[in-house]
């Protein structure tokens, strides 16, 4: 069995579809269920069953025998939530009690980590273990990820391998700027190409965030946005070929604008760009991210994951035309 918490949100229920779609079908899905717009994710797919986070720590004690996987993507992901100690509980703590349940049972063990832990960047995005204990993330969500990875590496001897305490096999994945179906339910949280798109159906037109800094230009600010569809096909390579054990970046490895961002939608709706900018809400405008791109050469050289992503345009056209225009689920 292949467990996947988080299986309600977006990239859960995209991780499942994929394994679905690879043969694989004996999956048990962990999340609280509570909300109809999450749980359409699921229509569809092919999964034995369904336990709520709150009941899954105790479900895994009493089964782990049937388990040959766990996906542990479910976190609390609001970046502009400021009570540290729902982050405490949900993402560092819950993490810590699987972790350590899959080193107890061996049972392999990949996680979300998050680009939102590098910060203003200031160290660059080198998933060099020897450098992610130096990051300095700008909000409490990113500090939660940062604080279970330097966990994590502590547990696993500074890094240097798999010793006692860790998982038979393990990976954690620092995802960059993830768009793609099944993303509905995030609301401010979702994407600017699902902002953008639905701007566009209500106004035919897109604003997007005023640049604050003297060094970049309105709509320049650049992120490295990669293709949910990518991000699950390297979930299922780990899976099937078990690289070795680390924290990886995952992303496209290329930053692009928002306003090719904006204006690739734009073109994908088949209308020409109507793009006009406001300025960055104050609650977030000192921990905005102006750019990030990954450095993927530790998933390329040492995972050894050769498949092509994605082009931003291409990723686009296959978001907007086979699922935004109509709000389908993948």
């Amino acid at each position: 069995m292949i467990i996947v918490t988080g299986a309600a949100g977006f990239i859960g229920s995209c991780l499942i579809r994929r394994l679905n779609e690879a043969g694989y079908t004996d999956i048990l899905a962990v999340d609280d269920f509570s909300r109809p717009d999450k749980n359409r994710n699921l229509e569809g797919k092919n999964i034995r069953g369904q336990v709520h986070r709150d009941n899954f720590v105790r479900w895994l004690e009493r089964n782990h025998t049937d388990v040959d996987a766990l996906f542990h993507i479910g976190a609390r992901t609001d970046t502009t939530e400021m009570n540290t100690a729902i982050f405490d509980h949900l993402n560092l703590e819950y993490s810590k009690a699987l972790w350590m349940l899959c080193s107890g049972f061996q049972i392999p063990f990949f996680y979300a980590s998050s680009a939102a832990t590098y910060g203003l960047g200031e160290k660059g995005y080198s998933d060099d273990h020897a450098l992610i204990p130096s990051l300095k993330p700008l909000n409490p969500y990113g500090q939660s990820k940062q604080d279970f990875d330097v966990w994590v590496l502590k547990t696993v001897d500074g890094g240097r391998g798999a010793a006692d305490g860790a998982p038979p096999v393990w990976a954690g994945f620092k995802f960059f700027n993830v768009y793609g179906p099944n993303e509905y339910h995030k609301g401010r949280m979702a994407s600017v190409i699902f902002h953008t798109a639905r701007q566009i159906k209500a106004t035919g037109a897109m604003k997007l965030f005023r640049s604050h800094r003297p060094d970049f230009k309105d709509g320049e600010q650049r992120r490295d946005f990669i293709y949910v569809k990518d991000v699950v096909d390297v979930l299922l390579f780990f899976l099937e070929k078990r690289p070795p054990s680390a924290i990886y970046n995952l992303g496209a490895g290329k930053a692009r604008t928002f306003l090719d961002l904006a204006t690739g939608t734009f073109r994908a709706m088949g209308l020409e760009p109507n793009i006009s900018f406001i300025d960055t809400p104050a609650d977030i405008r000192d921990t905005y991210q102006y750019f990030t791109e990954a450095d993927m050469g530790k998933m390329r050289h040492l995972a050894g994951y050769e498949a092509p992503f994605f082009a931003l345009e291409a990723g686009i056209d296959d978001y907007v035309g086979r699922y935004l225009k109509e709000e389908r689920i993948w």
